[in-house]
């Protein structure tokens, strides 16, 4: 059993670490504040706020309880392994392969310190130039990022989706629900290249395609984004085009213009008008919130001299399916053999680099 103690104490040593550095008796010292602040009888004067400083109890007393809960069942399995019971070996090997699994999450939601990370996300694609090639590198970057989701237990709603104009997806902006959403998906915003021979060229020649993924912060919150009435156009429309998953034909969609930045959203799904208003003006808030992130970058990168405006052909990621498979991320140097497994969702690899890279840039 000694090989198992040896296992058990060194998830031991990695769970006191992360708890030291997340600061435990913080997140317990903020969870008295707000439920205090949950308490007062004037709560509910202001719904919002009172809903706000509910959410913030829920999500702590989550946090609280899941490192407190690791902290347990580390503590419980190497005590258990000190028994020196061989017959509870397959029970402690089962164990040490979940624990490493929660400690690897863990060491990895350490690395998402973002005032937005923790929220949700708004995820959009665009095909580049190319046409139907374009269009279905833009369909299978969609499926890889809902394939993502869905192994993250995240739920995804897609809130307005236009096809190509033969095949796969020309935009489609999908939100992504759950914890920490947006402090993973960001590693994925930028140019993505694919390199393939294409199934639409008769001749069977390599094409290179391009698609740009939008990664947003849900701004549900955010009191800094006011958008007054008369900044804003709405026009309403009937759904065109064949339509995609939870997208019918006929459901009633919304765009808007907000007048001062040019912005246009749309949305359209299988729900009522004013659903569809409501999510283009959550949609819209986000991309108000991001737009303002950027001119304040902009603003601190120039004082420091070390601005780069992002542009189109600047691609974060390339995707090699001919003449041999690999796909590196060109800003961390992380790069996986198995491109198909990539495809089907397998991204965890290139957000933990990322987020490494982030932390302590090259």
């Amino acid at each position: 059993m000694q090989d198992l103690i040896e296992q058990i104490s060194s998830n031991k040593q990695k769970v006191d670490e992360l708890v030291r550095n997340v600061g435990l008796d913080k997140l317990k010292a903020a969870l008295s504040e707000v439920q205090h602040e949950s308490q007062k009888p004037d709560l509910w004067d202001d719904r919002e706020h009172a809903q706000k400083i509910l959410k913030q109890v829920n999500d702590l007393q989550d946090e609280i309880s899941e490192w407190e809960s690791l902290t347990a069942r580390v503590n419980d399995a190497l005590e258990l392994s000190k028994l020196n019971d061989e017959t509870l070996r397959p029970e402690l090997e089962k164990e040490i392969e979940s624990l490493d699994k929660e400690i690897e999450r863990k060491e990895l939601a350490t690395l998402l310190s973002g005032k937005y990370d923790m929220g949700n996300a708004i995820l959009a694609i665009h095909a580049g130039a190319g046409g139907t090639e374009a269009h279905d590198w833009a369909a299978m970057l969609q499926r890889m990022f809902l394939r993502w989701a869905e192994d993250h237990k995240y739920a995804c709603e897609i809130v307005d989706f236009t096809p190509g104009e033969e095949a796969g997806t020309k935009t489609i902006t999908i939100t992504v629900t759950g914890k920490y959403a947006y402090g993973y998906l960001k590693s994925e915003k930028g140019t993505h290249r694919l390199v393939r021979l294409s199934p639409f060229d008769s001749a069977h020649r390599r094409h290179t395609s391009f698609a740009m993924v939008e990664v947003l912060p849900e701004a549900v919150d955010d009191n800094s984004i006011e958008i007054p009435p008369e900044d804003i156009r709405i026009d309403v429309f009937k759904s065109s085009g064949a339509g995609g998953q939870n997208v019918q034909k006929n459901s009633t969609a919304v765009r808007l213009l907000h007048i001062p930045t040019g912005i246009i959203v749309t949305c359209q799904n299988e729900r009522s008008q004013t659903q569809n208003r409501e999510n283009a003006m959550k949609v819209l808030k986000s991309r108000l919130l991001d737009l303002k992130h950027q001119e304040q970058e902009k603003e601190i990168g120039e004082l420091r001299g070390e601005y780069v405006k992002a542009e189109w052909g600047s691609q974060i990621r390339s995707y090699v399916l001919h003449p041999y498979q690999m796909v590196k991320d060109h800003r961390t140097d992380y790069e996986v053999g198995n491109a198909q497994m990539v495809l089907d969702g397998g991204l965890d690899g290139f957000i933990e680099a990322y987020l490494k890279y982030i932390r302590n840039p090259k």
